[in-house]
């Protein structure tokens, strides 16, 4: 990014040393959570790991609707063939099914079944319960400003990832609504 397209900085004025200076100290903190991240994410859970990885697909089906397995593997930046495995396994699992894509009838869609959206709600509860246990001496205005400005992170680091221009997806990638 130019510092020209930073917020707060003019449009061919620098950053100033200050903001520069935070910056930096965000960059040094991204690695240490990202570690954090991968540790709870390797804490015991009522899954083994492959079924949590492929458990997780469900959230975007949900929010999102039906995609197209492609659409599903670029949106959550993941290989197409490993999100081709768990994707079988969903559709194993009756968490997910494939129905006929309306705008072409050669591709198929994904589908959360009920039974996917009971396992998108264990889940839910599972992160809330953990992450409240954590954040309790956290105030509710604290809380409020992280959930905010975190979102915003994500759209700003979601929006300059580079796009595949060799992608098979025929359809746009949705972004996530807070």
């Amino acid at each position: 990014m130019s510092s020209s397209s930073l917020p707060g900085a003019g449009p061919s004025t620098a950053p100033s040393p200050e903001r520069t200076a935070e910056v930096r100290r965000l960059s040094e903190q991204m690695p240490r959570f990202m570690r954090l991240v991968h540790a709870f994410k390797s804490l015991p859970a009522a899954t083994d790991g492959r079924e949590r990885a492929a458990l997780v697909l469900l959230f975007p089906l949900t929010r999102l609707g039906p995609l197209r397995q492609s659409a599903l593997a670029e949106l959550v930046h993941a290989d197409p063939s490993t999100v081709s495995r768990h994707v079988g396994w969903l559709v194993e699992q009756d968490l997910v099914r494939r129905v006929a894509d309306e705008t072409d009838g050669r591709a198929t869609r994904l589908v959360v079944t009920d039974a996917g959206r009971a396992a998108v709600e264990r889940l839910a509860e599972e992160r809330t319960s953990q992450l409240c246990s954590m954040l309790t001496g956290w105030s509710d205005a604290d809380l409020a400003a992280l959930t905010g400005l975190f979102g915003r992170l994500l759209d700003d680091l979601t929006a300059a990832l580079p796009s595949d221009p060799r992608s098979p997806s025929a359809l746009p990638v949705p972004r996530e609504n807070p």
